[in-house]
């Protein structure tokens, strides 16, 4: 493969380099097995040797410096899609797609997904392209591969050579991974909610624990559902029902580190489509998610309790109350000051909610 690296505008970076280019380098790094450390961005001794034992295995020069010799082998071996900088213009350059070539992958591009509004082919794949690229993924999925390789002219095929088939192939790595990056339902499973009393933040477990044995003594059922929520859960569950409820715009939303998640689609009724999915996926009633919930802080627990007939339970105090119905914690008050007694607090408006303060 003769792609060009000169079009990515890759710095040099060696030992001393702090940015982001250095932070995308030690990932490449610890996913090629090398002993890196922690990727900070910083360029410091563990990366010097990790770079050097990545390039004597390599059969490059083992100076501890990144050039395009060492980037160039890196690039074909993952490194290419953890860029700070990379875009689909700058990709296409690198896979050596001029400016006719560009304006033949934007016409396949709206002939293979009939994109709404199409494309305009002006040769500039810049981010309304991209936008369509990811749409064409969306829609097509693993079939947009074949078909752009159908759609596309003999002129291009012919101008790459025998780099067509690796340089399709990346990009249309590179439409998958713009596809999902969109927000949308398959966002659901990323960041878990804890359902395990012992992720609790010790001074609210301690309490829930006491409160859950004297449950069970008292013959309960106890179903935890929700205890530890990620910030970058609550995060994504807060801005989708934003967006679903048109509070906020799609391109508004703020960034959060760590969550590579793009709420804007190529049309403006799919980014509101996806925000509703990922309502539904989540299950969000009429309580929007708070960004600094008890749940955050590991202060607050999710859980169904239900029993038969009267029960006695111990307070905190040790004296046993009497509680019938209605058999569910959700809604029987005298248990709510049971609770209360060992210092975990019903919210009235959440079923399952009991938290340190009672919100």
């Amino acid at each position: 493969m003769a792609f060009n690296v000169s079009a990515l505008r890759l710095p040099l970076i060696r030992r001393g380099s702090n940015n982001p280019f250095v932070l995308a380098w030690q990932r490449f790094l610890r996913d090629q097995k090398f002993p890196v450390g922690i990727p900070d961005g910083d360029f410091g001794p563990n990366t010097d040797r990790a770079t050097r034992a990545y390039q004597e295995k390599n059969n490059l020069g083992a100076d501890g410096v990144v050039g395009n010799n060492t980037y160039g082998v890196a690039l074909k071996q993952g490194l290419l899609f953890l860029l700070p900088n990379l875009n689909g213009k700058n990709l296409l350059s690198y896979l050596r797609f001029g400016e006719t070539e560009i304006k033949d992958i934007q016409r396949s591009l709206n002939q293979v997904a009939q994109l709404p509004p199409p494309l305009t082919v002006d040769g500039d794949f810049g981010p309304r392209s991209s936008k369509g690229l990811a749409e064409a993924y969306k829609k097509r999925d693993v079939r947009l591969r074949e078909e752009l390789e159908n759609a596309l002219s003999s002129a291009t095929k012919n101008k790459l050579g025998s780099d067509f088939a690796p340089a399709l192939d990346i990009f249309n790595d590179y439409a998958k991974k713009l596809r999902f990056r969109l927000s949308g339902e398959h966002w659901y499973k990323r960041f878990p909610t804890s359902d395990s009393i012992s992720s609790l933040t010790p001074s609210f477990r301690w309490r829930v624990q006491a409160f859950e044995k004297a449950l069970l003594d008292a013959g309960c059922k106890i179903i935890v559902t929700a205890t530890l929520r990620p910030r970058q859960r609550a995060y994504l569950m807060h801005y989708a029902a934003r967006i679903d409820r048109r509070q906020i715009a799609p391109w508004r939303v703020p960034r959060l580190g760590g969550v590579d998640i793009d709420w804007v689609h190529y049309t403006n009724a799919g980014s509101l489509r996806a925000a509703q999915d990922m309502v539904d996926a989540y299950e969000l009633g009429g309580n929007p998610v708070s960004l600094r919930s008890n749940h955050i802080l590991g202060r607050a627990v999710d859980w169904i309790i239900t029993w038969e007939g009267t029960i006695q339970v111990k307070d905190a105090r040790g004296r046993m109350i009497t509680i019938g119905g209605p058999e569910v914690g959700a809604f029987n008050r005298q248990l709510w000051n049971v609770g209360r007694s060992y210092g975990v607090r019903k919210l009235a408006t959440d079923p399952p909610h009991w938290s340190s303060n009672g919100y």
